[in-house]
This record gives C-alpha cells, sequence and structure tokens, in this order.
C-alpha cells in the first residue's frame, strides 16, 4: 500500500474507532452512569485492537509483534515527558497572564486516576497504537527518518482540527491544529528513543495529565497553544538528541534506537 493511502487510512480508521467503540456505552447507560465513559473508552480500545489487526492482517501483512511491545516500563517515563513540558508551558501560560486561576473543588482530584485510566483508553493507547505502533512500523521501511516524523506528526494533528477546544476564531483552531502536531512529534519521538510504543502511549496521556493538573481558566488561549508547541517540540528535539536521529548519520528510526 502506497503512503499516502496508509496515512489516509490511519486517519479513517481512527475515526471510526473513536466514534464506534463509543456509541454502545453512549448508547446503553444513562449519561448519570459513573461507568459511562471508562466502559466508551474499554469500546474504543476494543475497536482500535481490532482495526489494527485487520488492516496489519489483511492489507499490511505485518507481523503484530512488529508494533513495539517491548519495554512496558517506560509507560511511566513517557507520562512524565508529556506531563512536564505541558506542565512548563502552562506555568508560563499563568506567568504572562494568557491564563488564570480557575476555582475548582479540591476533590476533583481524587477522580485523577479514573480520568488516567479513561484517557489512556479512550485516546492514548488506540491513537498511539494506530500511529506510533502500526504506522511507524508500516513506513519505517518506506521513508527516511525525517520524512517519518514530518508524516506521523502532520497527519496525526490535521485530524485534529475538528476537535473540540477552547478555540473560538479561526486562528485559536488552526494553532489549536499545530498544537497537535507538536504532540505528535512528541510522540513519535518518545517512540524513537525507546525503541518502543509504551513510551509514545505515556507521553500521550502525560500530556492530557499536565493539561489537568493545573486549574486554569484561560485569558489568551492562542499564547497557550503557543506555548505548549514550543515545549512539546522542544521535548521532542531532547529526545531525538538523545538518539542521534538529528544528526547527520542517522538512517532508519528503529536502528538508531537499536
Amino acid at each position: 500500500m502506497k503512503t499516502h493511502w496508509s496515512v489516509l487510512l490511519a486517519m479513517v480508521v481512527m475515526l471510526v474507532q473513536a466514534f464506534v467503540g463509543a456509541v454502545p456505552a453512549l448508547l446503553l447507560l444513562d449519561r448519570a452512569n459513573p461507568l459511562r465513559p471508562l466502559l466508551g473508552a474499554l469500546g474504543v480500545t476494543l475497536v482500535g485492537l481490532l482495526l489494527v489487526y485487520l488492516v496489519r492482517r489483511f492489507l499490511d501483512r505485518r507481523p503484530w509483534r512488529a508494533l513495539g511491545w517491548r519495554n512496558p516500563s517506560h509507560l511511566l517515563l513517557g507520562v512524565l515527558a508529556g506531563a512536564v513540558p505541558v506542565l512548563a508551558a502552562n506555568g508560563l501560560s499563568l506567568a504572562v497572564g494568557a491564563s488564570a486561576w480557575a476555582p475548582v473543588d479540591p476533590a476533583i482530584y481524587a477522580q485523577l486516576p479514573l480520568v488516567a485510566v479513561v484517557v489512556l483508553l479512550g485516546q492514548a493507547f488506540p491513537e498511539e497504537l494506530l500511529w506510533r505502533g502500526h504506522l511507524y512500523d508500516t513506513l519505517s521501511d518506506r521513508l527516511s527518518p525525517r520524512a517519518l516524523l514530518v508524516v506521523l506528526s502532520a497527519g496525526f494533528g490535521v485530524l485534529h482540527i475538528a476537535s473540540q477546544s477552547a478555540a473560538d476564531s479561526i486562528a485559536e483552531r488552526l494553532l489549536y491544529v499545530v498544537m497537535a502536531v507538536s504532540l505528535g512529534f512528541a510522540c513519535t519521538a518518545a517512540r524513537v528513543w525507546s525503541g518502543g510504543l509504551w513510551m509514545a502511549v505515556g507521553a500521550h496521556l502525560g500530556v492530557h495529565l499536565g493539561m489537568r493538573a493545573l486549574p486554569l481558566r484561560p485569558e489568551e488561549f492562542g499564547v497557550m497553544l503557543v506555548l505548549q508547541t514550543v515545549m512539546l517540540t522542544l521535548a521532542g528535539v531532547v529526545l531525538l538528541k538523545g538518539r542521534g536521529l538529528l544528526s547527520s548519520g542517522a538512517r532508519t528510526g528503529d536502528r538508531v534506537t537499536a
């Protein structure tokens, strides 16, 4: 399958797994049911696993083990790599007046473990399985390391043009897409650095947790997005330089991590 068709298929799969996976819980459970978000997220993961398996088995004919299952302990390292740059960016936004403290019930932090599981199953794992797992493996044989970084980052980010956010203008919506590109870049860099899928999953999860850690209200959402983009990009660059991918001698992503 040609590169552009592989990327387009990944985009379709990401949309299908997000909507189809969550439908049973949305239809069968009342909005007030505390299990609704968890079961909806679990549905997304299960549909994502099925779709990736079908694509790899019948279209790309790639082995399941090549998705990068090694080093599951890197999940926690990834959470740190994702949360720190977002916390730094949000702290800077608070310092420059782009955000302000928002009133919040401290009890909400007791729900963070459940929120983490929902984000892991509903977004971080299925999306990274698709982009930094399946597509990374599929395109590594066809593209140079730098081209692979660009394709995986840009393709992932473009899909977020329809995402819900605090953006209320075209400029802010475009900045939100750019921030999502930088998230894809950081997650791809985490895959390169660790040589496996789990650090990318952790980085994706860490970004979401970092955004929820500080109770902030956007004052200048565009400035917040720019700061998040800069810090996530910087985190990705640090990871890539740690594995030498930005050096002139780098040849392939997985070989660099060997």
